[in-house]
């Protein structure tokens, strides 16, 4: 029996449900209220009195928030920014055709755009802190990603104006998402301190905002059928929406090369990372030896420049052949076949790079870990005890054979750096143990470990030390 008709019959009265229901889910058409939109949007386009104020005072605490590296902050004064009318009306009068409505929304968004940069880079012009905290860092290089937020809040926010009712909370999120006021904050912030590449950076960001915005703005004011305010012919239609679109892909180009570079940047820490948990980080280390995770610095470059270094930490040195395994194993990964692997090692007394690499790497990272307090007390926590070692390091090779050949009767040396306490106050003390040729007598032994003592403390300049004999 042939039921390929029935078949056919019941997949199109399926269709047919899914496409009502999907129709009605997603109509939007039916609950908007194009008046109460109309009179909204040009509501929020006028820039004067209170608004002006407004703004000046939001900027002021976005770009305390963002000098304070304070995210709470810099969300509020994104909250009680009105950065956002003048970019709607752009957008509302491009799909309206309505030039007198586009002429206002564009002067009142350059002097929105001119007032917020003059107040920004007057504050950190006078204000004496000028710290690069990871709020500013974060606005001066958008990619994709921005273009994306900015596309999908600013048709979530056009949406939420045209249904009838309020949704503040969609309105408050979208101000929130978008972030119009921290890279206007951060282009005055560049001015300031002369950088030009973050003002660039941060402007960029704020064009990728309203360019995404107003686009979002046109289409669903198109969608939604708003009537034209005047007769446009075909073909001004087609130019209008061909200029939205060549703005749209001309912001885009920038930003989607800047997340290739992002995205290459990520593929290579996941590799680096994944490489150093096969080697490093399951290496059994020896005599109290560690591989601290926070001390690796993953650099990369675009070029053939990249880096990958470890710090390790303890007495005892991991084997010149063990490190060239980990080199050979480097090879392995594709995208790490050209990066430089560097090792530094703070049991080698005779090599000062290993204390210097810390403080380094400490002063680089002061401000990307700023809100990580636990990390910078490690930080600062592991330099002390690198300190503290240093100033007991000596050059044990040169001062052991000097000894030997001083004291004939020396077989064997030894030496430590002793750390004690006595509840109270830490100190560290040098131990030398002193093994002695098995003829040599105990009074002999007596006599030489003081005339030892004494020539040790001349030859290293140290008040104290400690020795033990066999």
């Amino acid at each position: 029996m042939n039921n390929t008709p029935e078949l056919k019959q019941s997949a199109k009265g399926l269709f047919e449900i899914l496409r009502s229901f999907l129709s009605e889910l997603l109509n939007i058409r039916t609950n908007t209220d194009m008046q109460a939109t109309k009179d909204s949007i040009i509501a929020d386009i006028p820039f004067k009195g209170h608004t002006s104020w407004i703004l000046i005072c939001s900027i002021f605490i976005a770009s305390i928030g963002l000098n304070a590296n304070s995210t709470a902050v810099v969300i509020g004064a994104m909250l009680i920014s009105p950065l956002m009318g003048p970019i709607l009306g752009l957008g509302f009068s491009l799909a309206t055709n309505d030039i007198d409505l586009l002429n206002r929304s564009l002067k009142n968004f350059m002097v929105m755009v001119g007032l917020s940069v003059v107040t920004a880079f007057l504050f950190f012009w006078i204000f004496p802190l000028r710290d690069e905290s990871s709020e500013l860092l974060a606005r001066v290089k958008p990619d994709i990603r921005d273009v994306l937020i900015a596309f999908f809040g600013g048709t979530a926010l056009v949406v939420a104006r045209a249904r009838k009712g309020t949704m503040a909370s969609v309105i408050f999120g979208v101000a929130i998402a978008t972030a119009l006021m921290p890279p206007l904050c951060t282009v005055g912030f560049g001015l300031a301190i002369g950088n030009a590449s973050y003002a660039l950076g941060a402007l960029y960001l704020f064009l990728i905002n309203t360019i995404f915005i107003a686009i979002a703005t046109f289409l669903v004011i198109k969608y939604l059928g708003f009537p034209m305010e005047r007769y446009a012919n075909s073909a001004r239609r087609r130019t209008i929406a061909r200029i939205a679109s060549i703005s749209g892909i001309v912001v885009m180009i920038p930003a989607t090369y800047t997340f290739y570079g992002v995205l290459q940047e990520s593929l290579f820490k996941r590799d680096a990372q994944a490489f150093l948990r096969e080697t490093v980080e399951s290496y059994p280390f020896e005599n109290g030896g560690v591989y601290r995770k926070e001390f690796a610095t993953l650099d990369y470059n675009k070029g053939d420049n990249s880096e990958i270094s470890v710090m390790l930490l303890g007495a005892a040195a991991v084997p010149d052949e063990v490190i060239t395994t980990w080199r050979i194993r480097l090879q392995s990964f594709d995208r790490l076949k050209e990066t430089a692997f560097e090792v530094i090692q703070s049991s080698d007394a005779d090599d000062p790079n290993s204390m210097q690499y810390v403080l380094e790497l400490y002063e680089n990272k002061k401000n990307e870990l700023s809100s990580k307090e636990d990390q910078i007390k490690l930080l600062e926590n592991e330099i002390i005890r690198l300190k503290e070692s240093m100033s007991f390091a000596i050059p044990f090779t040169a001062v052991s054979t000097e000894l030997v050949a001083a004291f004939p009767e020396v077989n064997k040396v030894g030496y430590s750096a002793r750390v004690q306490t006595d509840f109270s106050t830490q100190d560290t003390l040098p131990v030398f143990e002193i093994d002695y040729h098995s003829a040599l007598k105990s009074a002999k032994k007596a006599e030489l470990n003081p005339r030892i003592e004494n020539w040790l403390k001349v030859r290293l300049q140290l008040d104290t030390l400690l020795i033990r004999s066999n």
